[in-house]
């Protein structure tokens, strides 16, 4: 074993890949990741907590930072908890299932500070504390499971004489860093007890079918994903298996009846078929074996009829507190027409109707907005439309058509990636007199509100947590046209 190198202040010019080190950590940085500093180098450290004393090996060394793995820990934060899951340090999921709940908080809040700071040029007081998660565990609507020819096995096992191979098709979350690498879940607390059953019994019928699960590098195989999706308040459970179109569909066919037998709380299950390399949970076309390939959700007093593929809010019982702090700081009265982009199924639409004249919604995904004028009949709704597109190209469209009227308000609820340029160029073009944006990034936020800054100053800034135990945080920003501007 290599001797642990303790803190000298040349080390960063010895220091390499492979080297043993002790350091202390003073942070966690954006992303999730431990920050400690070895004389005047930056260590990023996987699994490491403020305030603990560690044992750490390089895996990276750069000329201002390194990256490093914990061997030991040597003296405990007094923020640790035990982690509650078996697979917790193997799964990307809940990396900081071993951090006290209040610290997580505290942690985002202190991120999003950062963020904001820093390219949008907030002061930390602008960001309000995180509105906590009603519920920590099993709070989840929907988790996605990939297919492996075989199951990666840690370090541990495979010197104890477990092989991979003999084992069969694996099921489970994918190893951090790693589309190749699958583990099998035998436990997961983030989306209902029965999840795990499930997932477990659908991976041993794969095992006994004889046709291959899919593999990244041939692109080959037939099993690819189980996306299970639940309705919280409804207790509707959706099965979204999806494979590719080599193998034989007479099999899905016997596991769907092999689930439905076990598992009666499934009200529907849907067959994809996906021939793209890309490793995403889609299918570019589906039957329906039973139920009626969908589920309901009720969120804010609505009922939401959500189909494998449409986006709804991860959290639904955190993200009623969300929506109604969008409801709250949009400030409607009953007269404004409200764009709503990136809309989905319609549910930030259909939450802002009744006070509102008219709502507008953008998605790039058209069973989305099949999802939302259905969401807008189950609710009586009739003041709401909604066009499927890239947002780039038909808010374009609508600001050239006849029957064009401004918004007063517009809303914003992009993927991680953030707004698009062209999209943000069109809201300064349209000028509403407020923006309410909605974020789970806070640095393409960031990157987004100081694009929009000049026209518009930012009100408030209200994060709310809707993913326990990880990194993530969804903020809500309310910005208003400055007076100057038209």
């Amino acid at each position: 074993m290599n001797r642990p190198v303790r803190e000298a202040k040349d080390s960063t010019t010895v220091l390499a890949k492979g080297a043993e080190i002790e350091l202390s950590i003073e942070k966690l940085a954006f992303g999730g990741q431990a920050l400690g500093r070895f004389g005047g180098l930056v260590v990023f450290v996987d699994h490491g907590l403020p305030g603990q004393r560690l044992r750490v090996r390089l895996t990276k060394k750069k000329a201002t930072y390194a990256e490093a793995t914990v061997l030991a820990v040597l003296d405990q934060s007094p923020h640790y908890v035990p982690p509650r899951c078996r697979h917790f340090g193997l799964c990307g999921g809940c990396r900081w299932q071993d951090l006290a709940y209040e610290a997580q908080l505290q942690w985002k809040q202190q991120h999003v500070r950062e963020c904001l700071a820093q390219l949008a040029g907030l002061r930390p007081e602008d960001v309000a504390a995180v509105a906590p998660s009603p519920e920590l565990w099993y709070y989840r609507n929907k988790m996605e499971f990939t297919f492996a020819p075989r199951p990666w096995l840690p370090e541990a096992e495979l010197a104890a004489g477990a092989d991979p191979e003999a084992q069969g098709a694996a099921l489970g979350l994918h190893v951090p860093g790693s589309f190749q690498r699958v583990f099998d879940v035998a436990e997961c607390h983030l989306q209902s007890p029965q999840t795990a059953p499930i997932v477990g019994a659908i991976r041993q019928f794969v095992r006994d079918s004889g046709l291959p699960a899919y593999d990244t590098r041939r692109h080959t195989g037939f099993w690819r994903f189980v996306v299970l999706r639940e309705g919280k308040r409804t207790g509707e459970q959706l099965l979204w298996l999806i494979t590719t179109a080599q193998g034989d569909h007479h099999a899905v066919d016997r596991l769907a009846a092999r689930v439905r037998e076990a598992f009666p709380s499934i009200t529907t299950l849907v067959h994809g078929v996906s021939g793209k390399k890309a490793q995403v949970a889609q299918g570019e076309s589906s039957r329906v074996l039973w139920g009626p390939g969908y589920v309901e959700e009720e969120l804010c007093g609505r009922r939401y009829r959500i189909s494998p593929a449409s986006f709804f809010q991860t959290n639904t019982i955190a993200a009623e507190a969300l929506y109604e702090a969008v409801e709250r700081l949009a400030g409607l009265t009953g007269a404004e027409t409200v764009w709503d982009l990136y809309c989905g199924a319609g549910s930030i639409a259909l939450s802002l109707a009744d006070r509102a004249r008219r709502v507008v919604g953008f998605e790039l995904v058209e069973a989305a907005i099949q999802d939302a004028y259905i969401n807008a009949r189950l609710n009586g709704v009739d003041n709401c439309q909604f066009i499927a597109g890239d947002l780039k190209d038909c808010l374009r469209q609508a600001m050239n058509s006849p029957h064009y009227v401004r918004p007063d308000v517009i809303i914003t609820d992009p993927p991680r990636a953030g707004m698009h340029p062209q999209v943000i160029q069109a809201i300064l073009e349209l000028a509403p007199q407020r923006i309410i944006a909605v974020s789970c990034n806070p640095a393409t936020l960031a990157r987004d509100l100081a694009l929009l800054q000049p026209q518009y100053e930012v009100l408030r800034v209200a994060p709310f947590d809707l993913f326990p135990h990880t990194p993530h945080i969804e903020g809500v920003v309310q910005l208003e046209r400055k007076a100057a501007v038209l």
